[in-house]
């Protein structure tokens, strides 16, 4: 296993869409664990993505009314625990500014957005029938996931390897840690898939995310392609 701690990516501005986003992802994650019980059950599944709501547009909780057209959005600023936010929140840092550094803070709050929205909507597809709500930013951050692929493949991550009782830090290329990211998160939804779901983990959105803002970067015009490579920095 790979947990990315850092890269070695200068940017040339600061980054205050990230910084902004995860603001905001912590302190709607504190604002909920101010509700406790039902109270928090009710606030998730009020808030949260709940893909058989979306797929036949009908709440399943009339008794807690929620935005439910807007829930693919709201679901991306909320968490189920400390470790889930902790996480999304360490990857968004490392691998955000430098996607940001490119598209400038604007247009990289809407592909963030853009991207969590394709995570969705492959996540309900595929789970139409599902009443457990997704949260998380997950799906908006693998996004980033892809575009930074695309764009710094060789760039170096500081990375911590697990693998059994052999624990390491070492520098790896971010087609690397993010490859073996992506082809987990496939592996991964795929298994879900043939054991009927239920895992607890949206995988699928995902993949979504991350194959959105892999092909978004791999595929826009050779024009913007040009530009984006006289700002990447060289080994």
């Amino acid at each position: 296993m790979f947990i990315p701690l850092k890269d070695e990516n200068p940017t040339r501005n600061k980054p205050i869409a990230t910084f902004i986003l995860i603001v905001i992802n912590c302190l709607v994650y504190f604002y909920s664990m101010t509700k406790t019980g039902m109270n928090f059950q009710i606030f998730i599944y009020q808030f949260g993505l709940i893909p058989t709501e979306i797929f036949h547009l009908s709440e399943i909780t009339p008794d807690y009314p929620s935005p439910l057209l807007l829930s693919p959005f709201t679901s991306m600023f909320l968490h189920g625990g400390f470790m889930h936010l902790a996480g999304n929140m360490l990857y968004l840092w490392i691998f955000g500014n430098n996607i940001e550094d490119q598209l400038g803070p604007f247009k990289f709050i809407i592909f963030y957005i853009v991207s969590g929205l394709a995570a969705s909507f492959l996540f309900v597809i595929f789970s139409p029938s599902s009443q457990i709500p997704m949260v998380g930013a997950s799906g908006a951050i693998a996004g980033v996931l892809g575009g930074y692929l695309v764009l710094f493949p060789r760039a170096r991550v500081l990375t911590l390897m697990f693998l059994f009782y052999f624990i390491r830090m070492i520098y790896l290329p971010a087609k690397v840690v993010l490859g073996f990211w992506f082809v987990y998160q496939l592996i991964m939804s795929v298994i879900e898939s043939g054991s009927g779901g239920g895992g607890g983990v949206a995988w699928l959105a995902h993949v979504g995310g991350f194959a959105f803002g892999y092909l978004w970067f791999r595929f826009s015009s050779k024009r913007r392609q040009k530009k984006w490579q006289s700002k990447v920095y060289t080994e």
